[in-house]
């Protein structure tokens, strides 16, 4: 453990350590995919010599994946992406793994943008990123830090969202790679990931049935389906609410009731936002919502459900258990809001199953590489990762499980490339 690190480290309380080892340790020998990626690290060095700054939900998962781009030769700073996601027991283990740690769990809105930028003045060569904060921050506030950083890797829709929006104003100035839209990240985090740790963080918090209720799922996009289909699956009568008619069809051709929000807004128990944009539910949903309606968001910013709009309308707030907080309205109703509006798969819970997670940061990892190998030829730009990064990490997981696969006879090749036969 370097002294060095823990004197630049700003944490809660490294006396937390040892339950943040054991949480690491338990994650690690479930990410059988993540550990292969590790070993081909500690053999090739790719970021030897270099400076690694990750932004992400500071949990044991991502702990992990920041051990693995260490291990790949990488000096490593990590922050937290969102307050209450940030575990502060596994910030004080990577400390002690000789990690520095800037983050510390649900800190005000001041000290937590101080700490994102302490993670970026340590002049990285290289992101990582979730939601776009690392480089929101750079091109908005601190254009100076650009001049070390080569490229890097963005974790999630929204910050998809972000830099597409700076490439199409042709503001971004490094190339990022798109982990989000690979198809091991959608296909699988999206879908099973969020659906599965969206219901895990809001049982876990309201301790209510879910069966036989009726819950909303706004947005169905890969997120959206995957929380559809748990609701289903715990016996939910499931609405889905959109904008894009292609994806409305598909909800409904999947078996549920699409109607707009106004409508559902009537009818819900549970209300899930999974869309990355902002204002989904509002005053006039809010105005004819049951009494004892809970609000939750799995998208990556507290923008989705309208807190503006819902404390306005309410004649008093109070916490009424951890991550929930009753607004009472002048007619008697109550609202509950679940984590102040934030990512309740993580914030209320343990985020997405490791599983799940360790093709995600295997994706993570092998893109940051491919930053590393090509960012001289790159331009800045969003950037797809490869399909053949995409299929390694696919062929890794089914291997994993003792899954095999056909494989194509020379014949049946010359017949996919013909078109006279």
């Amino acid at each position: 453990m370097s002294t060095d690190v823990i004197k630049n480290s700003i944490v809660a309380d490294m006396n937390l350590a040892p339950e943040g080892h054991l949480k690491i340790d338990w994650v690690e020998a479930h990410m059988p995919v993540l550990n292969r990626v590790r070993k081909e690290f500690e053999a090739d060095l790719p970021f030897k010599g270099l400076k690694v700054t990750i932004c992400l939900h500071l949990e044991a998962k991502t702990a992990y994946l920041a051990k693995v781009i260490q291990a790949g030769g990488a000096e490593v700073t990590i922050t937290g992406s969102n307050p209450l996601s940030t575990q502060d027991d596994v910030c004080a283990a990577l400390v002690e793994d000789g990690i520095t740690v800037f983050a510390k769990y649900n800190p005000d809105p001041v000290e937590y943008k101080q700490l994102i930028l302490r993670s970026l003045e340590t002049k990285p060569d290289f992101i990582i990123d979730d939601g776009g904060d690392l480089v929101t921050i750079l091109h908005s506030e601190r254009p100076d830090l650009l001049e070390t950083i080569r490229g890097g890797a963005e974790e999630t829709t929204t910050g998809i969202i972000k830099l597409k929006a700076l490439e199409k104003q042709k503001v971004l100035n490094l190339p990022m790679v798109a982990v989000n839209d690979a198809y091991c990240k959608h296909l699988f985090d999206n879908r099973y990931g969020t659906g599965q740790s969206a219901f895990d963080g809001i049982i876990r918090t309201t301790n209510l049935v879910v069966a036989g209720s009726t819950v909303v799922v706004v947005g169905y996009g890969w997120c959206g389906k995957g929380v559809a289909m748990r609701a289903k699956g715990l016996g939910a009568n499931v609405i889905v609410t959109e904008v894009d008619a292609i994806k409305a069809v598909e909800a409904h051709m999947d078996g549920f009731r699409v109607m707009p929000m106004v409508e559902a807004a009537k009818l819900g128990d549970f209300f899930i936002t999974v869309t990355g944009n902002k204002a989904v539910i509002t005053g006039e949903h809010f105005d004819v919502m049951k009494d004892g309606a809970v609000l939750a968001n799995a998208g990556h910013f507290d923008v989705e459900v309208s807190i503006p709009e819902l404390k306005k309308r309410s004649t008093s707030v109070r916490t009424v258990r951890k991550n929930i907080e009753e607004y009472r309205f002048a007619d008697g109703r109550k609202m509950y809001l679940l984590a102040e509006g934030r990512l309740v798969n993580l914030a209320a819970a343990d985020g997405h199953p490791a599983e799940i997670m360790d093709t995600t940061f295997a994706l993570q990892a092998l893109g940051l590489r491919y930053v590393r190998e090509n960012y001289e030829t790159l331009n800045p730009a969003v950037i797809n990762v490869p399909y053949e990064i995409d299929e390694k990490v696919a062929r890794y997981k089914l291997e994993s499980l003792n899954i095999e696969l056909d494989t194509l006879t020379e014949e049946q090749i010359q017949y996919l490339d013909s078109w006279n036969v």
